[in-house]
């Protein structure tokens, strides 16, 4: 059964989904699939990132990327909100 992309303005259930400390390339796969299984009950995932002290590149880009298209990011640290605000301007800038 192929999933259908939940509406992040829908007024669907929400799920939390709480990152802390590192996220890494490694750890795209696990993520991804709980983002996967919250629209496959559907349920809009909604990641919260205060905990988040450290992400690598490819994490960042997973952030920039999947942001009001597959999940809505809460309680996002400055350093990670920068970043991803560095990185949209330099894909827009491209």
């Amino acid at each position: 059964m192929k999933s259908r992309p939940v509406s992040l303005q829908s007024p669907l259930p929400q799920v939390i989904i709480r990152v802390s400390g590192k996220l890494f390339q490694g750890h795209l796969p696990y993520l991804d699939q709980l983002v996967r299984w919250a629209e496959e009950c559907r349920l809009r995932p909604v990641l919260k990132l205060e905990g988040l002290e450290e992400v690598d590149r490819p994490a960042l880009l997973y952030l920039v990327e999947g942001e009001d298209a597959k999940f809505r990011i809460e309680s996002c640290p400055n350093f990670v909100r920068d970043w991803m605000g560095h990185e949209r301007r330099n894909t827009l800038a491209a």
